[in-house]
């Protein structure tokens, strides 16, 4: 008999301890995916929840909230946030574009816009996110060679990136420059990200988050949103090549 009530009791515990943990399921933009990544564990551990994570380009995110993906929080440009959650936005951080090659090749200069500009000339090929696939950058970079009257010299020796993380082609030896976000150029192994691109030409991007209007764990997802704007969350913006939004 008594065996059986401590079975029952082991058996209760186990069911509430199974009730009151939930997933929680983040949209978030590849950008952000690396700090999103570092900052999870420790939510984890302070709720009993679990995250699952959905990482796409911008223009994807948006594309899979406006044909009805459920999601519980969302991180993705500032400008295209607000029109997709029920509640005020919150600005996490920023980061600008960055310049990455192979692990031990030659450190070409980029100093000046001027420079930059002969560095896509000279280079054997470039890589960057394909504009079609909605990331942000590849729309920004899209646009600056265009504005420097070289989009038809690059045209046939650049490798344009479908989403994900333009570094690869550059570890893979496929591209001899990356461009792209800062913190998704730090995110590979076999390269080295040399730096931001000159400040005339540098182009920052704030991500912010909200609640998804038919978020199935509201109060699980602003609780993860805390840990994301936590006294933690500095230092890893930091490691990851990204600012606080404010600075």
């Amino acid at each position: 008999m008594q065996r059986f009530r401590v079975a029952l009791l082991l058996a209760g515990l186990s069911a509430a301890g199974t009730a009151t943990a939930n997933d929680v399921h983040l949209l978030t933009t590849g950008a952000f995916k690396g700090v999103a990544l570092s900052l999870i564990p420790q939510y984890e551990a302070q709720s009993g929840n679990k995250v699952v994570v959905e990482s796409d380009t911008a223009g994807g995110i948006i594309h899979k909230i406006e044909t009805g993906a459920a999601f519980d929080l969302v991180v993705l440009t500032s400008q295209a946030v607000g029109k997709l959650v029920s509640e005020s936005t919150t600005d996490l951080a920023k980061v600008g574009v960055g310049v990455a090659v192979k692990s031990g090749a030659p450190r070409p200069n980029f100093a000046t816009p001027e420079a930059f500009k002969q560095m896509l000339l000279k280079a054997k090929s470039i890589a960057y996110i394909d504009p079609k696939a909605g990331g942000s950058s590849g729309i920004y970079l899209t646009g600056l060679i265009q504005r420097m009257g070289i989009d038809k010299k690059l045209k046939r020796k650049t490798v344009l990136v479908n989403g994900g993380l333009v570094a690869d082609k550059v570890a893979s030896g496929e591209a001899e420059i990356g461009l792209q976000q800062i913190s998704e150029l730090s995110a590979v192994k076999g390269v080295d990200m040399l730096g931001p691109l000159p400040k005339e030409i540098q182009n920052y991007t704030v991500y912010a988050a909200g609640i998804g209007v038919k978020a199935e764990e509201p109060v699980a997802a602003k609780a993860l949103l805390d840990v994301f704007t936590g006294p933690s969350a500095a230092a890893v913006l930091k490691a990851r090549g990204m600012q606080l939004p404010g600075m």
